[in-house]
């Protein structure tokens, strides 16, 4: 009994030592498998300027807080904002690589494309943009199939609506302006869109005279040059350029005695129609994006994904400045109305 005894103490000696070095090999496993908080810099690439992006940026920063990313904390926000200049986009897009940040998130076709540019292996999400095959920044929507990723507008279908629209509150329009902003997209992909929108407008009995607007100097001549086109409505396509600078283009619009229609942020600044894509819901969408790479998923495997929310909004300042009457039932149709 005693030998045993002894053995028994030899035995429980060796597994309390066993159990000891057992703990301390783990000690590093349990630290990588849970990691103090990590402070993640996440750079923001911008086509204007911060004022323009406010409310979509406060959704941006909401929807990464409610995943767990507070600045100040665990997050740090590099923005840089190229002031309407889209030739401005590469070389700070090329700052923010330089900046060694984990992810970068922008907007539009000119902001990805520079993004996508100045590097090929940090993650990219696209908060909105028009048709990212098209311009070549993905090669699917379904399998983006590189570094970028994100969110896509479904422009043409709010197009589509945007000219059935206008011939309910306009019937007797048959010329449409229509503005473009060169550089959002490459010149051959700008021309398919052009075609389409053409095409759309023609099965409604419209014709579309389009005018470059490059920012808020162009805007007076830009209208002068409808007005002698004999437009009867103008359409405001949903970019940021053109967002920015709703209430200058509403004015016009009203001095001139034309009805307009554009994305839900033109209608607010004083447009007469909005229908579109709820781009905050966008941007507080692009943070499930950003987490989710963050925690491991490769861009290439995340389907980009369109609108959920959108947004019919009808101005009725306007059209009583305009002395339109618009019909009941697209008055019965509109989610925010404006008196």
């Amino acid at each position: 009994m005693g030998g045993f005894a002894r053995l028994s103490e030899r035995g429980w000696r060796g597994l309390c030592l066993n159990i000891v070095v057992f703990a301390l090999l783990l000690v590093p496993l349990v630290a990588g498998a849970q990691p103090a908080d990590r402070v993640y810099r996440l750079g923001f690439l911008g086509q204007t300027s911060a004022p323009d992006l406010d409310r979509q940026i406060a959704a941006l920063r909401g929807g990464l807080r409610d995943r767990g990313y507070e600045e100040g904390r665990n997050l740090v926000i590099e923005y840089r904002w190229a002031q309407r200049s889209l030739d401005r986009l590469p070389v700070l897009a090329t700052e923010l690589v330089g900046l060694g940040v984990d992810i970068i998130v922008t907007h539009g076709s000119a902001g990805s494309r520079a993004a996508q540019q100045a590097t090929r292996t940090v993650p990219i999400v696209i908060a909105v943009v028009g048709d990212p095959v098209a311009s070549g920044v993905v090669a699917s929507l379904a399998r983006p199939g590189g570094n970028v990723t994100g969110l896509v507008l479904e422009e043409f279908e709010s197009t589509v609506i945007w000219l059935d629209l206008l011939k309910q509150v306009a019937p007797g329009a048959s010329r449409v302006g229509w503005f473009d902003v060169p550089g959002i997209e490459v010149p051959e992909v700008a021309e398919v869109w052009a075609q389409k929108e053409n095409g759309a407008a023609r099965s409604r009995g419209l014709a579309i005279h389009r005018v470059f607007v490059r920012g808020p100097n162009d805007l007076t001549q830009a209208f002068d040059d409808l007005r002698r086109q004999g437009v009867d409505a103008v359409v405001v396509p949903n970019s940021s350029l053109l967002n920015s600078l709703g209430v200058q283009i509403a004015s016009l619009a009203l001095k001139h005695r034309l009805p307009t229609i554009g994305s839900p942020l033109f209608a607010r600044a004083g447009g007469l129609l909005a229908y579109g894509p709820d781009g905050a819901d966008l941007y507080r969408r692009a943070a499930g994006y950003v987490d989710r790479i963050l925690k491991g998923s490769a861009p290439a495997d995340l389907p980009m994904e369109g609108p959920l929310k959108f947004e019919m909004v009808v101005n009725l300042k306007a059209a009583r400045a305009l002395g339109l009457t618009i019909p009941p039932e697209l008055l019965a149709r509109a989610g925010q109305i404006i008196e």
